[in-house]
């Protein structure tokens, strides 16, 4: 059974084995100059890595071969993704569970935890919370478990989530991280009008998921991995993975990662749309450090910065979870979402939790408000941007990707960017931000290249000014 990118099993575009001579690989290469060297100047071309390329330039240890890949990082992302940072929020509807996941404290044995399940009287409250935060992309949450959270269940919360206006507050896009299911199931999600299907393979490293999994449908590993396959086949041609870095070591999984990013190019004709890079971290009964693979701020940093300059046309997202100093450091060296004012629990933005009724996933690193995040964003140079055009304008899937490898993609993003960052300010600014934002709005709108499109854009923030909303290119 050999390696294959294009096969549609998980042991096989997953190949243990090729992993293996990976690492090896790498580590027998790590002083190499001249192939570094070498490799640094083919990313250069934006083309992307390999990942038996990218595990070689993780494992650099050359100071300054190691600041022309960061800086190099830097660059790229800059090239595809200017310095827009979508802004997005999670909302968890029910953390009942029947997995055993020995990480996350939602497990079926968890007996301390507050379990919770949303009416849908109680998601209208949730949205309307994030919608006057000023949020318009949700990313769905829920437990795995077929009687508390069945699939007609977060069907029925997307229309919910769909349909709520209050003020000026739209939700715009819903993305789903729900646990693998049928291609079926895949296909109402689909018609229900999500955006992203994201989910975490956690650990690609068969063994030790297996132990990490040890009971609940989640353990059974190739049904788990082969689930971007069943999405894409259903038509969702936006998908987003990622793992739990600390769960296993970081390099396994980091040529993992860029093996499945491989396999979904080789089979569909389109990677992943976006790549998430969470760190494992403490929650109710769960200990951070019980986990011996913890990935220190300087690793996670390379880590992001080899991702970025591996597959180059791939969003970046990066959670609360982490800390407000080690966001700022791995946003200018590849991330381009963010999370923020984000609640971990259910029912967390409506009415704030008693200690006594925690019931959420993860603890949060950066307990800033929107308003905040977005001020700080901005004092950084970035725009905070709103936007959810492309799901809705069907830049999805293959389409996207050719818009973003012809540069394309630039003539709708910033402008979008800046007339959603306007919603914003005109709405749910403090008035801090809001000097501080419509300043970069003026700077930026005179920085748009194509004049049509920059006449079409002051025109457009003009009338958000005046109370009318929801343009985009």
């Amino acid at each position: 059974m050999a390696y294959q990118a294009d096969s549609s099993k998980a042991e096989e575009f997953i190949k243990h084995e090729e992993i293996l001579n990976t690492l090896r690989y790498a580590e027998g290469n790590k002083n190499n100059r001249a192939l570094i060297e070498e490799l640094i100047e083919k990313a250069a071309l934006c083309k992307g890595l390999s990942h038996r390329e990218a595990a070689v330039l993780l494992e650099c240890e050359q100071t300054d071969l190691t600041e022309r890949i960061f800086h190099l990082a830097k660059k790229i992302k800059q090239k595809f993704y200017g310095n827009r940072i979508v802004m997005f929020a999670p909302l968890y509807l029910s953390n009942y569970c029947v997995n055993g996941c020995v990480y996350c404290p939602y497990h079926a044995k968890n007996k301390t935890i507050a379990r919770k399940k949303l009416t849908q009287e109680e998601i209208r409250r949730e949205v309307i919370a994030l919608q006057d935060m000023g949020h318009k992309r949700l990313a769905l949450e829920a437990g795995e478990h077929p009687l508390q959270s069945p699939i007609e269940y977060i069907l029925e919360a997307i229309r919910t989530i769909y349909s709520i206006r209050h003020k000026n507050g739209t939700i715009r896009r819903v993305n789903v991280n729900i646990a693998a299911t049928t291609v079926e199931n895949y296909r109402k999600l689909k018609e229900a009008g999500i955006g992203t299907y994201i989910l975490f393979q956690e650990t690609y490293h068969k063994q030790n998921y297996e132990a990490l999994h040890p009971t609940g449908p989640k353990s059974n590993y190739a049904y788990h991995t082969e689930a971007m396959d069943r999405a894409m086949e259903a038509g969702i041609d936006d998908v987003g993975i990622g793992v739990l870095f600390g769960l296993n070591t970081y390099r396994y999984d980091f040529i993992g990662l860029l093996m499945h990013a491989e396999h979904l190019e080789a089979r569909f004709g389109v990677g992943p749309h976006t790549i998430s890079v969470p760190r494992i971290c403490s929650a109710d009964d769960i200990d951070a450090g019980d986990f011996p693979n913890a990935v220190s701020d300087d690793t996670f940093s390379k880590i992001v910065a080899v991702i970025r300059i591996s597959v180059p046309y791939t969003g970046m997202i990066i959670s609360t979870r982490e800390s407000q100093a080690s966001r700022a450091r791995v946003l200018e060296l590849g991330v381009s979402q963010i999370s923020g004012g984000s609640r971990t629990s259910v029912g967390g933005y409506a009415e704030k939790e008693l200690p006594q009724e925690n019931s959420a996933q993860f603890d949060v690193s950066d307990t800033r408000t929107l308003d905040e995040i977005v001020s700080w964003l901005l004092d950084l140079g970035y725009i905070p941007s709103f936007c959810t055009a492309c799901y809705r304008e069907g830049r999805t899937g293959d389409r996207f990707m050719s818009l973003v490898k012809s540069g394309q993609i630039a003539n709708c993003c910033g402008p979008n960017a800046l007339m959603t960052l306007k919603e914003y300010l005109e709405d749910y600014a403090s008035e801090d931000t809001r000097k501080k934002g419509l300043a970069l709005i003026r700077k930026e709108t005179d920085q748009i290249p194509n004049p049509k499109i920059r006449e079409i854009a002051i025109r457009n923030l003009k009338e958000i000014a005046a109370g009318k909303r929801d343009f985009r290119f």
